[in-house]
């Protein structure tokens, strides 16, 4: 007895993908021989929807479908082919994010977040964020409807993308198509070193700072293997100018100092994976290595305020270098605004001084004291 029991086959589960042998193909139903399962049949709706399929079927044919009902009416097992097609199509698209391979894919919609694609039947997203440096929409004003009406150019085109996150429970289908150039990109990276000299043109002007497109040649890698399919086309790199890379002097707004298509040289201060950051201010001789030849201690000078912040208000002395006087100072935001008026020139008394790290405190001199107390030079 238990040996019988240990020779009974297993029965399959529902939403199992099995193979099976067509035995017969009629009008509303096919038969497939499953084995050790038993008999399965495809039925009505299933035979409609899957009309191409069916129609090149032929009896000997082993075909996969899904377990839909283990035993119908009839005592046959019910199959979907469809269900079936569908979990394979996941699991090929879960082969392919696992190879990380290339995919060519047609925008099929925009949205201010990104864009719609469709890979083998199922809805894709590619998010902004995930755009090649070459696509990214570079809005200077950040505004939703520049961005999708940019966005809007790439419908009906085809983008190569790869997969980066799926999830067929949540019919969740991720794409990049910057992640294509990052593994590229870090092999270009590795011919650049921090304090090589750039030449690029300004590809987008953003509050933090400023994009720069980098030309580069196609080439090798460095081991000498042949540059994928996928990166033959891809002549560029992009770096950041970060606004505190732009100049020594406070910069409020990096449009007043770089325009679009600007040519620029820059000087690479890091590189962090596929990331190249750029300094403008490092071409330049640094104003704070000679302050003490023009600011000392206790020395009284003039300044104009050019920004307030919680910590305190930014006072420029000349065209490179700037003070804070601390809040500390007034006591609060309140008394600090109105005993000074951003644009306006006060006289200040230098506080301290600290060279490396770019810092000068600043006291202000209140009126009374401005009349008595002699200004130096």
């Amino acid at each position: 007895m238990n040996n019988l029991l240990l020779k009974s086959p297993v029965l399959p589960k529902q939403n199992q993908i099995v193979s099976g042998t067509v035995i017969e193909i009629g009008k509303n139903t096919v038969f497939l021989d499953l084995g050790p399962f038993g008999t399965g049949v495809i039925l009505g709706r299933e035979i409609k929807e899957n009309q191409q399929v069916i129609k090149i079927l032929k009896p000997g044919e082993q075909i996969h479908a899904m377990v839909v009902e283990l035993e119908n009416d009839d005592g046959f097992v019910e199959l979907s082919l469809k269900a079936a097609n569908k979990q394979n199509t996941w699991e090929q698209l879960n082969e392919l994010m696992q190879k990380q391979e290339a995919i060519s894919t047609k925008i099929t919609k925009a949205n201010k977040g990104g864009l719609m694609v469709e890979i083998k039947g199922v809805p894709g997203f590619l998010p902004v964020s995930q755009l090649s440096y070459e696509h990214y929409p570079r809005i200077e004003d950040a505004d939703k409807m520049k961005i999708l009406n940019e966005l809007n150019k790439f419908v009906g085109k085809e983008l190569t993308v790869r997969i980066i996150d799926l999830n067929q429970e949540q019919q969740k289908l991720i794409v990049s198509e910057k992640a294509l150039q990052e593994s590229r990109l870090k092999e270009t990276l590795k011919n650049f070193q921090v304090g090589d000299l750039i030449q690029g043109v300004i590809s987008g002007v953003v509050d933090f700072g400023a994009f720069v497109r980098i030309s580069i040649p196609n080439a090798q890698t460095q081991d000498g293997e042949k540059v994928p399919p996928e990166f033959e086309k891809s002549e560029i790199i992009e770096g950041l100018i970060h606004i505190s890379e732009i100049d020594w002097q406070l910069i409020e707004d990096p449009r007043e100092f770089l325009k679009v298509g600007q040519e620029i040289q820059a000087k690479i201060i890091s590189i962090e994976g596929d990331r190249l950051s750029l300094s403008l201010k490092a071409l330049k001789k640094d104003p704070w290595l000679e302050i003490d030849d023009k600011y000392k201690k206790a020395q009284i000078v003039k300044g104009q305020v050019t920004k307030f912040n919680p910590f305190g208000a930014f006072v420029q002395l000349d065209k490179d270098i700037h003070g804070l006087v601390h809040i500390s100072e007034f006591g609060n935001e309140t008394n600090m605004t109105r005993m000074l008026e951003s644009g306006k020139e006060y006289e200040f008394k230098i506080l301290s001084i600290e060279q490396k790290v770019h810092k000068m405190a600043l006291g202000l001199i209140k009126p009374a004291v401005q009349k008595e107390e002699p200004k130096t030079e």
